[in-house]
């Protein structure tokens, strides 16, 4: 089960996954973006083939839907932890907030978006169902990556990226 939003954002139930993608519902992730410590690199990684949605495409967001009465801040360390196995010592920075009303196979896709940002320097562990592969990239790497629009990346975190990474 995950939650589901009305369209400014207030939870007002909660659905299974298929239904929420299915039916087009409103729900909310949380993210973390993760960066070297001395920020110059983020962690990028690619999807598995076995993903429900957004399959073998990259990311630079280790993140996931918010689960009934979650906050996106413990969606965003939960999926952090599972994800990339880190576990940080402190909170991860608050970093951007949006609502993306896009579409995904050919059905509409909205998700109320927040993103967090660490420092990091530890190992990565990936989740073999969840990421196929990862590498560090300078973030000038990733931006130019991200102009493409070819490039098999993670719609709704492209749309929330612009303006973070510029």
């Amino acid at each position: 089960m995950i939650a589901v939003y009305d369209s400014t954002g207030r939870e007002v139930g909660a659905e299974e996954r298929a239904v929420v993608y299915r039916d087009g519902l409103w729900h909310a992730s949380a993210g973390v973006l993760v960066r070297s410590g001395d920020g110059r690199s983020i962690y990028v990684h690619r999807r598995t083939d076995t993903k429900m949605v957004f399959a073998g495409m990259h990311d630079c967001i280790a993140g996931g839907v918010v689960a009934p009465a979650e906050s996106p801040r413990q969606t965003a360390v939960r999926e952090l932890a599972e994800e990339l196995g880190i576990t940080p010592d402190t909170d991860p920075t608050p970093l951007a907030q949006t609502s993306w009303d896009g579409e995904w196979s050919g059905r509409p896709m909205r998700c109320h978006m927040h993103l967090y940002e660490l420092r990091y320097d530890g190992p990565i562990r990936h989740q073999p169902e969840e990421i196929a592969e990862g590498w560090w990239w300078p973030e000038q790497t990733l931006r130019e990556h991200l102009t493409d629009p070819a490039w098999p990346f993670v719609p709704d975190s492209r749309h929330l990226l612009r303006g973070i990474l510029t």
